[in-house]
């Protein structure tokens, strides 16, 4: 169980009260140590020294919650799981440098992250928590996994209506940022432009640095329960996904490497019917453009090539018109949206910066202080790094970065619970209680009244096998659903 903290700006009072061999000069002053003395050397309650007139900051700070041997809930684990951060993408960094030590040291590192983590399963009193949240969390992952797969036919359905010749002649669009970044590698010294230059964070280390803060909440270091801020994470994902498929599909823009489609989709090289009907017509002649607009109808009767191959998918055959497989390609729907790996026209606005955002985000909400500046950093570096590569327009990184802000501070509801603000609550209707008990010594009393305050504690003593279960399948459902992640988005 938790400790209750009292805050007391006499630092000699504190010794007195933690001393065993202090007893005081009178019966009166011997009792009211004795009464201290032993809820402390229980782990019941804590004694912090504070200044005279500071003032508590946060819940947290004016409860002063503590685990039993008196150490704060954010000790190690903010740097302690910084720094096994940075290693990990130092290791993964090896790929580039060493890709055979890269092969041996990443394997051993997941492992030793996952027992980590898995030791302390059993130290963990907030699976009621946890239980509580399942159910959200499980609805939250159903609901991002649907807007993936609409996601994943929209990226290829953009590419493959307008055919690989109009995505191999049509130049991209002028963008200002990739002009400023050419203009500073002129001006840059040369080590500033390597060092921009470097890949040093990629998505799935935004996603491992997410993984590292949610299981961050088996130390105590974050607010429980982890499976909410993973139900948050994903719910804003989930979101933010569907309003990037629709807002890239209502207006396909040119990719800014024209080779993109080619190399990535095969497809017919001339566009569908819809395209031949409704757009190329139009496209650019300026008269064909005036007269479309004038009349709001469709008035040249060109030829329109409909000779698509429609494969036998069943119920899903209604694909084939947005996927536009060829005869020689994959034969399964879902054979043809894994084989891409990454798309050319889904621009607007960028995915890969939006997890980095949402990471960012919560890391801040979670952590703040330097740490999370210097994952904004990362962001910064992963953003500017889209343009220079030209994976992105300038705009779809702008985009992705306030959209994802937006989103997170929308879905504030799933995490945290406030369960400080409740915790507070309770103690102030059983503040006059407690200072009854221990006015009067009665130690059980307080015990009593601590556990109702706790809502962390063991409800009953016959919940705690199935809680047992639960913290084992919870504990190995996510560490599967991190793998598999992990495999998912290594191509990006």
């Amino acid at each position: 169980m938790l400790a209750i903290c009292i805050h007391c700006d006499c630092q000699s009072a504190i010794s007195r009260a933690e001393s065993a061999m202090y007893n005081g000069k009178s019966r009166h002053i011997r009792r009211r140590h004795n009464t201290i003395r032993q809820p402390l050397s229980m782990g019941v309650i804590s004694i912090d020294y504070k200044e005279k007139g500071v003032q508590g900051g946060e819940a947290e700070e004016e409860i002063g919650i503590r685990d039993r041997n008196g150490n704060g809930r954010r000790g190690f684990t903010i740097w302690g799981y910084w720094l096994l951060a940075v290693g990990y993408i130092g290791v993964d960094y090896l790929r580039h440098l060493s890709p055979s030590w890269h092969e041996v040291l990443q394997p051993l590192l997941w492992m030793a992250l996952a027992l980590i983590a898995v030791t302390r399963v059993p130290l963990y009193k907030q699976w009621s928590a946890e239980l509580r949240s399942a159910p959200m969390f499980l609805a939250a992952l159903v609901f991002m996994l649907c807007a993936l797969l609409y996601e994943m036919i929209s990226v290829r359905s953009v590419t493959a209506v307008l055919g690989l010749t109009w995505h191999r002649s049509t130049p991209p669009l002028p963008d200002t940022g990739q002009w400023i970044l050419l203009g500073l590698n002129e001006k840059l010294p040369q080590v500033v432009v390597n060092m921009l230059r470097a890949r040093i964070v990629g998505l799935h280390h935004y996603l491992m640095l997410f993984v590292m803060l949610a299981f961050s909440v088996l130390f105590g270091s974050i607010e429980a329960p982890g499976l909410g801020i993973g139900a948050r994470y994903m719910f804003t994902m989930a979101i933010g996904r569907l309003l990037r498929a629709i807002t890239f599909a209502s207006t396909i823009l040119p990719s800014p490497r024209p080779w993109c489609a080619a190399s990535r989709f095969d497809v017919p090289q001339h566009p569908h019917f819809w395209a031949q009907k409704f757009y190329v017509p139009y496209a650019s002649d300026p008269s064909a453009i005036r007269n479309v607009i004038y009349h709001d109808m469709v008035y040249v009767d060109g030829v329109v090539q409909d000779d698509e191959y429609r494969p036998n998918w069943g119920l899903m055959s209604f694909l084939a018109d947005f996927l536009r497989p060829l005869p020689s390609g994959e034969r399964a729907w879902i054979n043809l949206l894994k084989k891409a790996g990454g798309g050319c026209n889904d621009l607007v606005y960028s995915g890969h910066m939006l997890v980095a955002v949402l990471t960012a985000m919560a890391w801040t909400e979670a952590y703040g202080g330097l740490s999370s500046v210097f994952i904004w950093m990362l962001v910064a570096h992963s953003a500017q790094r889209e343009v220079r590569e030209r994976h992105h327009y300038t705009v779809d990184c702008i985009v992705s970065i306030y959209v994802g802000f937006m989103l997170w501070k929308m879905t504030g509801f799933l995490w945290p619970l406030n369960t400080k603000k409740t915790r507070l609550m309770k103690l102030e209707k059983l503040e006059g209680k407690l200072y009854q008990a221990a006015k009067d010594s009665d130690l059980e009393q307080v015990r009593r009244l601590l556990t109702q305050v706790d809502s962390t504690t063991k409800d009953q003593l016959g919940k705690e096998r199935a809680m047992q279960f639960f913290a084992g399948g919870t504990i190995l459902f996510a560490l599967t659903v991190v793998v598999l992640a992990f495999v998912l988005t290594s191509d990006g």
